[in-house]
C-alpha cells in the first residue's frame, strides 16, 4: 500500500471562494484516515484532490514521497467508491468488476482469478451475472467496492459510500469495510458528515470546518479531549451540553457558576483555570449526556454536584433513555433580588441532555435530581471557544 502527505493545500476557484485553506497531514502505509464535517467544509473536495479530480491550487501532495499534484488520475494508482456507486447499468456484476482491468489489457485469466477473489471476500459470488438493478443498495456499493479491489491499488478513497443505505444497512456495511481494512492492509481515505461513522471506523480522524482542519486524532482522543467547541459538539452523540458559566474562586478552590448553580472543580482542573487567569471570567462549561446521572447509586457518589430538574423530553433508545430538562423549574428564593427576571428567564431556556439506563424511573412531567461527574467537565474560552481543559 502507500503513504500519503499533504503540506500546506489550498483549494482556491476562479470567483476567490477558498474551500479548502492551509490542510496539512501524513498518512502512514495501512492507516484508515476519515474526513468527518458538515456539509461544504471541504472535506470531499480534499478527497477530490487527493484523486486527481479537483485541481491542487497551492501546496505539494505526495503519494510514497512522490509528488502528484501534476499526475493524471489514471496514473495515481488511486481506487474510489463514490457515494452513488456508479455502476454500468447495462453490465453484470462480473463485467463491472473487471472493467478496470480490462481497459489495463489485463490478462483474461488474471482478471478472472481477481474478480473471484474480491466477490469471495465481499459476498457476491452468487450474484456475479445479475445487473446492477437486480441488486439491493446494499449489493450495490460492494460491487462498487469491488471494483476497486481489484484494481489493487495503494489508496482506497470512499466519498460518503454509505450515504444512500438505510440505517440497517449502514451498520452492516460498516462492519464489512471495517474488516475488509483488516483483510486487505489497506490504505483508507473515508470522507463521511457521520460522526458515528467516523467513530467506529477510523484509526484517525480529521475534524474539518469551513475548508479548515480543526483537529486531527484517534476516535478516543476527539472524543475525551476535543481542542476547541466546535469538535467537542460535533463528536459525540447527542451532542455535549454548553453552558455559558463564570468560573469563581474561593480560598484554593475553584467552582463554575451558571443558573443559579455552582460546581465545585477538581484541583487539577481548578489549577488550570488560576494559572491562566480565568477567575472571575465568563466561561463556556461542557457536559457531556453520559456524564450526567440519576441512579441512585451515583447520586450517593456525587453529593457535590446535584440538582433537582423536571424532564420536558424522553426518547427510549432500548438499553438507553435519552432524558431533556432545564436546571430551573422555579426561580430560587433566595436568589429572588439577586437576578432580574430576564436572567431567570434565559437561563430557563437552556435545554440540557442526559443519557441514562432504560431502567430509570423518570418519565416526561417527573421532577428527578441528577448530579454531573465533575472530573468529566470541560471548559472552553468564551471568546477563542479553544479547550481550556478536558
Amino acid at each position: 500500500m502507500a503513504s500519503l502527505s499533504l503540506k500546506h493545500i489550498y483549494k482556491i476557484y476562479p470567483n476567490g471562494y477558498e474551500a479548502v485553506k492551509d490542510f496539512n497531514l501524513e498518512v502512514e502505509d495501512k492507516e484508515f484516515i476519515i474526513f468527518v464535517g458538515p456539509s461544504g467544509c471541504g472535506k470531499s473536495t480534499t478527497l477530490r484532490m487527493i484523486a486527481g479530480l479537483e485541481d491542487i491550487s497551492e501546496g505539494e501532495f505526495m503519494i510514497d514521497g512522490k509528488i502528484m499534484n501534476d499526475v493524471e488520475p489514471k496514473d495515481r494508482d488511486i481506487a474510489m467508491v463514490f457515494q452513488n456507486y456508479a455502476l454500468y447499468p447495462h453490465m453484470s456484476v462480473k463485467d463491472n468488476m473487471a472493467f478496470g482491468l480490462k481497459l489495463r489489457k489485463t490478462p483474461k485469466h488474471e482478471i478472472n482469478k481477481k474478480v473471484k477473489d474480491a466477490s469471495m471476500i465481499l459476498d457476491l459470488a452468487q450474484l456475479l451475472d445479475r445487473k446492477p438493478a437486480a441488486l439491493s443498495g446494499g449489493q450495490r456499493q460492494r460491487v462498487a467496492m469491488g471494483r476497486a479491489i481489484v484494481r489493487e491499488p495503494k489508496v482506497f478513497l470512499m466519498d460518503e459510500p454509505l450515504s444512500n443505505l438505510d440505517a440497517k444497512l449502514r451498520v452492516q456495511m460498516r462492519s464489512e469495510i471495517s474488516a475488509l481494512h483488516q483483510r486487505l492492509g489497506a490504505t483508507i481515505i473515508y470522507v463521511t458528515h457521520d460522526q458515528t461513522e467516523a467513530m467506529t471506523l477510523g484509526t484517525r480522524i480529521v475534524v474539518m470546518k469551513d475548508g479548515v482542519v480543526q483537529q486531527i486524532a484517534s476516535p478516543r482522543e476527539l472524543y475525551n479531549n476535543p481542542c476547541n467547541l466546535f469538535v467537542a459538539g460535533f463528536i459525540g452523540s447527542p451532542q455535549m451540553n454548553f453552558i455559558n458559566a463564570e468560573c469563581t474562586a474561593v480560598g484554593n478552590d475553584v467552582y463554575l457558576e451558571f443558573d443559579f448553580h455552582k460546581v465545585k472543580l477538581d484541583a487539577e482542573k481548578a489549577k488550570v483555570l488560576k494559572d491562566k487567569g480565568y477567575v472571575g471570567k465568563k466561561v463556556i462549561m461542557g457536559v457531556r449526556p453520559e456524564a450526567i446521572f440519576e441512579s441512585e447509586h451515583d447520586l450517593k457518589n456525587h453529593p457535590d454536584t446535584q440538582f433537582q430538574v423536571k424532564i420536558n423530553g424522553y426518547e427510549l433508545l432500548g438499553s438507553e433513555v435519552l432524558l431533556y430538562f432545564n436546571l430551573l423549574n422555579e426561580k430560587p428564593a433566595e436568589v429572588q433580588r439577586q437576578f432580574s427576571d430576564d436572567a431567570y428567564e434565559n437561563a430557563k431556556k437552556v435545554q440540557w441532555s442526559a443519557k441514562v439506563s432504560a431502567a430509570t424511573n423518570a418519565r416526561y412531567g417527573s421532577t428527578i435530581t441528577v448530579a454531573l461527574d465533575a472530573e468529566k467537565i470541560h471548559v472552553f474560552d468564551k471568546d477563542t471557544e479553544e479547550a481550556i481543559v478536558n
